[in-house]
């Protein structure tokens, strides 16, 4: 196919130390920029623009290459000091509501340098396997002469663009694909699935939103995918009724997961059973099914715990989709098992962001949990070690003692085994009250070409 049009909530291209987990951002994103390296479902990683490395001294030395030919889109040659300036800056940057990213704390101990113009070395104290982790979330870009950052060493580059609004990329010399791909920014779902039913597109991303549901028409061709992302509640497990064991197990069997899932999204999702997705390292071998509904079990458990009082519950308006409803149903939830409950809405996002992050969340707050990294997961969220930005009061020593060995752990087979048996102990003894991952859903036109949509959320066009 000469040239392909898609259809996306948004079209951005953000600063080079900006991360992010947006799938219509990254999936444009994908097309023009190579991360360092490329994350795999199952939370394992593949070559990318670090073709290859050598670990040594059991895990505490890395060295990567860089990808033999790699060249930024206006002829420059990607070499490993423009990796290193893209890392410190990422290092000295802030989020989307102004917090510190958490990667300066990852890598607070490791030592970077660039020994040749190719090679990129990584030095830490302590084996560091999960360099790899944090490696697949930076993606490197240069600016244009406008102070654009377009330019990438991926197979398309950017001939034009209009923030917000459409971009057209072609394809670099030697790429496999479309010889052309315009993407259009359409913040609204059935504007996106208007278009390609009427022609005007031919791949329409992120249709899981539509207001009734995606219903899979005849005539177009479908596809879904579990996302990694986790839907939950935070519990506050360093007071109130959720700093005892049993009443944090018994929210876990009070709420109807299911039902909120085909209440409020049809159905397109997969019931949560740990702090991560199916996808994520050390789910294989974790191997477990969530915790399951029973009411009964939850009111003897919560009893168990003495729990009496009413259940603060925090939400904002927006992010997790649908925050308000699905904070309703929980509230609704411990109503029938006789718990009293009260609602404090947040209508300032970012600010609702800040407050969680500075512990404030009552008894029970609605958050995402989107890193790809089981490692990131549990170093930001999980560990009383580190006591990180969104820790909330959680010590288990079981699950430091298994944190600890996985962060020791090098070769795959003993990161996927170590990791398992952290997710594991997280079941059993839950931080969270765990909701559910999202089901992705995009449509094209038949004849379009071939489409992958990846547990990230990226729409890959293969070909």
């Amino acid at each position: 196919m000469r040239h392909l049009t898609i259809a996306a909530e948004k079209c951005r291209f953000l600063p080079a130390t900006r991360v992010t987990d947006d799938t219509s951002v990254l999936t444009l994103k994908t097309l023009v920029f190579e991360p360092l390296v490329r994350w795999c479902e199952g939370g394992r990683v593949a070559p990318a623009l670090l073709a290859r490395w050598e670990v040594a001294e059991g895990g505490r030395r890395w060295l990567f290459h860089i990808r033999e030919g790699a060249r930024f889109h206006d002829g420059k040659a990607c070499e490993a000091e423009d990796i290193l300036a893209m890392i410190q800056g990422i290092l000295g940057s802030v989020d989307m509501f102004g917090m510190k990213w958490s990667y300066s704390r990852y890598l607070s101990r490791a030592t970077l340098s660039a020994p040749t113009r190719t090679t990129l070395l990584v030095e830490n104290p302590d084996p560091f396997a999960d360099i790899l982790d944090i490696f697949s979330e930076f993606f490197v870009c240069r600016e244009d002469a406008r102070g654009a950052p377009v330019l990438g060493t991926g197979p398309y580059r950017v001939a034009d663009f209009e923030q917000d609004a459409s971009a057209i990329l072609e394809r670099v010399a030697g790429s496999a694909g479309p010889e052309r791909i315009t993407f259009h920014a359409m913040p609204d779902p059935a504007a996106r699935l208007a278009a390609l039913q009427a022609g005007v597109a031919d791949a329409a991303m992120q249709l899981e939103r539509l207001a009734d549901g995606p219903r899979f028409e005849a005539g177009l061709e479908w596809g879904r995918a579990l996302n990694t992302l986790s839907v939950m509640h935070y519990l506050n497990c360093a007071e109130g009724a959720f700093a005892h064991p049993a009443a944090r197990r018994a929210i876990n069997h009070a709420v109807d997961r299911q039902s909120i899932l085909d209440g409020l999204f049809h159905g397109l999702g997969a019931l949560s059973a740990t702090v991560v997705s199916p996808l994520h390292l050390g789910a294989k071998a974790a191997a477990l099914t969530p915790i399951p509904y029973n009411p009964d079990r939850a009111k003897r458990l919560f009893e168990e715990a003495g729990t009496s009082e009413p259940i603060h519950l925090r939400t904002p308006l927006e992010m997790p989709e649908k925050a308000r409803e699905i904070t309703q149903a929980v509230a609704d939830a411990l109503g029938r098992v006789g718990l009293p409950t009260r609602i404090e809405e947040q209508p300032d996002r970012p600010e609702y962001a800040r407050e969680v992050g500075r512990k404030r969340i009552g008894d029970v707050a609605i958050f995402d949990s989107s890193p790809h990294s089981t490692f990131r997961v549990l170093d930001d969220k999980i560990s009383s070690a580190n006591r990180a930005v969104w820790w909330q009061g959680y010590h288990d020593d079981e699950v430091q003692r298994l944190i600890a060995a996985a962060n020791h752990a090098v070769e795959d087979d003993a990161r996927e085994a170590a990791y398992g048996a952290v997710l594991r102990r997280l079941h059993a003894n839950p931080p969270w009250l765990y909701l559910f991952h999202p089901i992705e859903v995009f449509a094209a036109r038949p004849g379009a070409g071939r489409f992958v949509l990846e547990g990230s959320g990226i729409l890959r066009v293969e070909g």
